[in-house]
């Protein structure tokens, strides 16, 4: 015998409620309507739902098992509609983000938590790669969006990208090395110490070497090569090594009071670090969501690091 899921939920609300005219209330029917539900019901059935002659109405046996599965179907319907409005307002569903890794460690993981604090119900799946695997990633929808630096777009590539940050490099060392302690730091000099190269894949990596043409070599001693944000920060809190990051790094490590940059000009990267996802994508709500909570995070960061770099003397 096959008992219709709506008549199940409507003879749950009636029990739930302890009478008809409630019931109906509470499911927004009206009273005859259920009332015709719940005697085509019995009919069906051959039994009695209710016991005679009681007020508040009380369910036989076979009606309070019956409205148990049906206050089930009540319990489903109420979580999907739920669902369906945190889904519509972006207060529910999944955000899948890649970005390089400096980036994604430095900055964008305590904006995930900020995005989280606000909307607990959308998950985020953070991933890294560079740009070549980003895009890639981006094509065949194993991610959403990508946060990544570039510095030009092909016309036709079918991606959409937005600034976030300016580029800019710094070299950065521990708050204690002897190159802070000179009045005049000439370019050269960067060159008597040890260096850590970026990770390979890294735009870094270029740059590094952009830097050391700059100062009229050709190398430079590198002693430490592809490690993490993590592990490189590490070394060069117990050495006297030197490397390459952009300044928003090095700023959001600032109350660690452990690496900082040094006062000296280098060359500047020809890109910007922002938001690339497929062009005319009609992303999820929660991926909206993200996204503008992204950026109004990193406006608000490009001001204070204006700051921040105002109160450091570059030049050579």
């Amino acid at each position: 015998m096959k008992i219709d899921e709506r008549h199940l939920a409507q003879l749950a609300a009636v029990v739930q409620a302890g009478g008809v005219t409630e019931g109906a209330t509470m499911l927004g029917l009206s009273q005859p309507a259920v009332s015709r539900t719940l005697a085509m019901l019995e009919k069906r059935l051959g039994e009695p739902l209710f016991l005679k002659g009681r007020r508040p109405l009380q369910p036989t046996p076979l009606g309070r098992a019956l409205a148990d599965h049906g206050q089930a179907i009540l319990t489903s319907a109420r979580k999907a509609s739920t669902l369906v409005e945190g889904f519509r307002h972006g207060r529910t569903g999944l955000v899948r983000v890649g970005g390089t890794p400096f980036f994604m460690d430095a900055l964008i993981a305590g904006m995930v938590a900020g995005f989280q604090n606000a909307y607990p119900d959308v998950r985020v799946e953070q991933s890294y790669g560079y740009l070549s695997e980003l895009r890639a990633a981006i094509v065949a929808d194993r991610i959403d969006l990508a946060i990544c630096p570039i510095d030009m777009l092909d016309e036709g590539s079918g991606m959409h990208f937005q600034e976030l940050l300016p580029g800019r490099n710094v070299v950065a060392c521990r708050v204690t090395h002897p190159l802070l302690l000179k009045r005049k730091l000439a370019g050269p000099e960067l060159l008597d110490f040890p260096w850590i190269a970026p990770p390979p894949g890294s735009p870094l990596l270029a740059d590094l070497r952009s830097l050391v043409l700059s100062l009229g070599a050709t190398e430079t001693k590198i002693r430490y090569a592809g490690g993490s944000l993590t592990s490189a920060i590490n070394y060069m809190k117990e050495s006297d090594a030197l490397t390459i990051l952009p300044h928003s790094v090095v700023f959001a490590y600032r109350n660690d009071r452990a690496i900082t940059a040094l006062p000296v000009e280098i060359p500047h990267p020809e890109r910007a670090l922002g938001l690339l996802r497929r062009s005319g994508d009609l992303a999820a709500p929660a991926i909206e969501a993200f996204s503008t909570h992204l950026r109004k995070s990193f406006e608000n960061l490009r001001h204070l690091i204006k700051r921040h770099e105002q109160s450091v003397i570059w030049g050579m």
